[in-house]
């Protein structure tokens, strides 16, 4: 695989200080770009980097994750049958420890671009250091919702709802950690406990359903396994965390609310990757500003609240790459940027014009004119 031909990418720029001297700035592919996506959005988490990737006059080899190999073939499929030249996209499939580490070690590869575990990341920032390429890591959270005491309580249950337990809850954008003020505390609790016992869990392929079945036998393992350690540590189980059957086989698990958590547990500091939410009560905004950024994560974070005030100040101060306001953690645009901070996230931000900053190098060309 080699790079497309060079282009200027962007519209040029240009700017003169000396006379007779001309300047031009340029954006121009960075090369070979190596892609590894995670399984949760096998369609979109691979579109999203594949696009502006090819957009800017990049070649790909792109390695999608173990668990959903024919949606990866799929997208790939169809892009060659749209025309697009030999070469220019290649897909690679098998373990992240064989042809993932491959794609790592070879200096034939200019950029990669990663979506996945935080353990992960980090192996693939070593590995891009040594070859000094270029590299974007999009890692995990344990985002945080807070819930102040003069939010809609309707509003406020449907953001935690939606935020944690949707997609079964294996979203890197999930609100893992409801944070919630003391005086709307037992009010909410009880509101979203009685909209999860309401909620249909099975197959994912029926329309009825609303929650569908862990990814495999593995996650649904670590997520019984968090949910455990959370008790263990103190906290209440308040509603679910069991095992159901289904006629459709699968790996079904009812989404589980901790309370009396605080945020000092495991089951509060680490990623769960699954339906798991705690709560976790303070005492006014400001306490709960405090608890939200004590975390080693910051990808995106929410607040419900009727104040403007708290609002503003809130999205000002939240250690997120993300705000949400009356609005679930999870759910983005894709126009527009996304990523976080700390060890969410690393490097340029992706989707979007932001996209052009991993996926081209800028060049400065200086003429003299006479």
């Amino acid at each position: 695989v080699s790079p497309m031909p060079s282009a200027s990418v962007l519209p040029s720029s240009r700017a003169r200080l000396r006379p007779g001297v001309g300047v031009e700035m340029t954006r121009e592919a960075v090369g070979v770009v190596g892609i590894i996506t995670p399984w949760n959005f096998p369609i979109a988490i691979p579109a999203w980097k594949i696009a502006p990737a090819l957009t800017h006059g990049n070649t790909v080899v792109f390695k999608p994750a173990e668990l959903v190999p024919e949606s990866a073939w799929t997208i790939v499929d169809i892009l060659h049958r749209a025309g697009l030249p030999k070469g220019v996209l290649n897909l690679v499939m098998g373990k992240g420890s064989v042809v993932g580490q491959a794609m790592l070690d070879s200096p034939d590869v200019n950029a990669i671009s990663f979506t996945g575990s935080v353990g992960t990341g980090k192996r693939v920032a070593a590995a891009s250091i040594e070859h000094m390429r270029k590299f974007q890591l999009e890692m995990g959270g344990k985002n945080p919702l807070v819930v102040l005491d003069d939010a809609d309580l309707a509003i406020a249950v449907d953001c935690a709802l939606n935020g944690a337990f949707f997609s079964t809850g294996q979203r890197c954008t999930a609100s893992s950690r409801l944070i919630v003020a003391d005086g709307i505390h037992d009010r909410f609790v009880d509101a979203l406990k009685d909209r999860m016992s309401k909620l249909v869990i099975g197959d994912a392929l029926d329309a009825q359903t609303q929650i569908g079945p862990v990814v495999d036998a593995t996650q649904l393992k670590q997520d019984e396994d968090y949910i455990a350690i959370g008790v263990r540590e103190g906290a209440t189980l308040a509603f679910g965390g069991e095992r159901l059957d289904r006629k459709t086989p699968g790996f079904y698990l009812q989404p589980a609310l901790l309370t009396e958590a605080t945020n000092a547990m495991r089951s509060s500091r680490e990623e769960i990757f699954g339906p798991v939410a705690s709560v976790i009560r303070v005492k006014d905004y400001d306490e709960a500003l405090s608890v939200a950024n004590d975390t080693p994560f910051g990808l995106t974070s929410g607040i419900c609240t009727s104040s403007l005030k708290h609002a503003t100040h809130f999205k000002r101060n939240s250690e997120a790459g993300m705000v949400m306001v009356n609005l679930p953690t999870a759910g983005v645009d894709f126009h527009v940027p996304f990523g976080g901070r700390k060890g969410s996230s690393y490097g340029p931000r992706e989707q979007g014009h932001y996209a052009a900053e991993f996926y081209t190098t800028v060049k400065t060309a200086y003429t003299f004119a006479g």
